[in-house]
């Protein structure tokens, strides 16, 4: 049975994920474009909602300053990680200017 056979049968978000990962005939063994909008799409937003139940949770045990810390350490990762990206969207774009 091939994998897309499989992906068909699975159906579903896990079936749309690895009919994402997956490569069409003719294009490289893996899509690795696909493997990061199904991190992006279905990962991430999991990871958030678990900062934002213990976030809750330690909140309700009266825990401020444990909370003001990790919402501040979260705060300043999410702003590396797309700092992170605008870097890269401007290094490509500098590349292009310069190499043409």
């Amino acid at each position: 049975m091939n994998t897309a056979a499989l992906v068909q049968i699975a159906g579903g978000p896990l079936g749309n994920a690895a009919h994402a990962i997956l490569a069409a005939p003719g294009d490289p063994i893996l899509n690795t474009d696909g493997i990061v909008g199904a991190i992006t799409r279905y990962v991430v937003p999991i990871l958030l909602a678990i900062l934002g139940v213990i976030f809750i949770s330690r909140a309700g045990k009266g825990e401020m300053s444990r909370v003001l810390t990790s919402s501040a350490i979260a705060i300043i990762g999410l702003a590396f990680i797309a700092g992170a990206g605008v870097l890269f969207i401007f290094g490509a774009k500098l590349v292009t200017l310069i190499f043409g």
